[in-house]
């Protein structure tokens, strides 16, 4: 079967599905039937009789679940034989109910933790050693002594050709809970240092996703998308088109067949400023030959258990270079991002911009609002209607005039507050362009009114950008500063 026509099978019974994944850096709320932690400790319900009203486990079925995790890793079996014993965990573990699952959980993170003692006198050692012939081989000891059961547990999932697939999903169970129950936090910390390491960039390849992929792996990257939605097959087909379209994924050995994360590319001859002329299936392609400018418009992770572990900054690299090396008449690499914290931030600082507005652009406002001086509320109520102003409107300054101050000066704790600025500034782009009217959809109006932004990846300033961004400052383009109200 052709991938057209599977396609075309998929969408006409109604299979495809969408799985919600946050752009990079953004924070997912914990679902509504997140298991709720019991008010015992493991330890208290393991020495009882009978199960509490809040517990999914009996304290029998407890025992006997801690009993197979610690057979895992019991030094007299091999690693073999500890990873099939550990098989057999991870398909009780798929067989479970979600509130079963926190019962693995919680065993597993507060009876498998480095010995405290042994720890603590490591550390003793280590302290007293500091600058003396022995300061080495205290080290050694403390990083031993820093190896928990549980990191060894972790380990020993993975010998399994599936493990890596069971541990991402495991994480992924395991992350909307952490707020609930800080008793999980130390398995999260091990299992993030693991893939980490496991998921590090060398150890993944860049391979190209085309129309001639196998329709498995474009079947995902529908399923993935994140940030502009598949709509069919021929919208797929436009995306990974050869002469003006471009996708690439990192992936990783173990999870052979799943992009990890994936970027999409439009070839073209100027820097886009909006998403419609993009996906329009009907738009003369620019040949990829003469194409100047490379838009990336479409960053999507796939993994929830992965969150932490950056991949972006080296994807972005990566597809730089390989667009080089086969099409060196590109000189510009800039996206054409969402702007998604931008409305919710707004409605929270509105009143705190108001004072800002010269009496000029303070009379403009109330007049048009309906209110001298104009109101917060009143101001954001008219925002409702950006789609219709027209480009010499105050309303539509002020509303740019807000996304550059955003964008390029709202920080929290150091790091731009959208999470996409995140991410791409952090990667060492700059704020180079706001866009009216980027993107039209409802998603476009609901996130940021239908403004959109290019990050420029000026690839002889990437460094500089992000020492920058380590002082406090953003790097923005002169366009984008000249937006900024004045001082308070």
């Amino acid at each position: 079967m052709s991938a057209t026509e599977w396609f075309q099978a998929r969408l006409r019974t109604g299979e495809k599905s969408k799985v919600p994944v946050a752009p990079e850096g953004a924070a997912k709320s914990a679902p509504r039937n997140a298991p709720k932690p019991s008010a015992r400790t493991t330890a208290e319900r393991l020495q009882a009789t009978l199960r509490k009203a809040d517990e999914a486990l009996s304290p029998r079925a407890l025992r006997r679940v801690l009993a197979d995790l610690q057979a895992v890793i019991d030094p007299r079996v091999s690693e073999v034989e500890g990873g099939r014993r550990a098989h057999a965990i991870a398909d009780a573990y798929r067989a479970a109910t979600a509130d079963e699952r926190r019962d693995y959980w919680a065993l597993m993170s507060e009876h498998f933790a480095a010995d405290a003692q042994k720890l603590k006198a490591a550390r003793d050692q280590h302290q007293a050693a500091v600058g003396t012939p022995d300061e080495g081989q205290a080290e050694l000891r403390l990083r031993r002594a820093l190896v928990s059961p549980r990191m060894r547990l972790l380990q020993r999932f993975a010998v399994e050709p599936e493990g890596m697939r069971f541990l991402v999903d495991l994480r992924a169970d395991l992350l909307p809970c952490l707020k609930a129950d800080k008793r999980l936090l130390a398995l999260d910390a091990e299992l993030e240092q693991l893939f980490s390491t496991w998921f590090d960039v060398a150890f993944l390849e860049l391979r190209r996703i085309d129309w001639d992929s196998p329709a498995s792996l474009i079947e995902k990257l529908i399923r993935y998308e994140a940030v502009h939605d598949i709509k069919s097959w021929s919208d797929v087909k436009n995306r990974l088109d050869d002469s003006d379209r471009r996708c690439y994924g990192f992936f990783h050995p173990r999870l052979p067949n799943e992009p990890l994360i994936f970027v999409e590319v439009a070839l073209v001859d100027r820097i886009s400023d909006g998403i419609t002329p993009l996906l329009d299936e009907t738009a003369v392609p620019v040949p990829a030959a003469r194409a100047t400018t490379a838009i990336f418009y479409s960053i999507s992770n796939t993994q929830n258990g992965l969150r932490g572990v950056s991949f972006g900054d080296s994807l972005i690299k990566r597809v730089v270079e390989t667009l080089q090396d086969e099409l060196p008449r590109l000189k510009t690499f800039a996206t054409l991002s969402p702007i998604p914290g931008f409305r919710t931030w707004l409605a929270k600082n509105a009143v705190d911009l108001l004072p800002r507005l010269d009496e000029k652009r303070e009379a403009e406002l109330g007049r048009l609002v309906g209110s001298l001086p104009p109101t917060a509320e009143r101001l954001l109520a008219a925002m409702d209607g950006a789609a219709g102003f027209d480009a010499k409107s105050p309303l539509r300054q002020w509303l740019m005039q807000a996304a550059a101050e955003y964008l390029g000066r709202a920080l929290v704790d150091g790091t731009p507050a959208d999470p996409v600025a995140r991410f791409h500034l952090g990667n060492g782009a700059r704020v180079e362009r706001l866009n009216w009217a980027g993107d039209p959809s409802p998603k476009g109006h609901k996130q940021s009114y239908g403004l959109m932004v290019n990050y420029l990846y000026d690839l002889k300033r990437l460094d500089k950008h992000r020492t920058w961004l380590a002082e406090g400052k953003v790097a923005v383009s002169g366009d984008v500063e000249s937006l900024y109200f004045k001082k308070g």
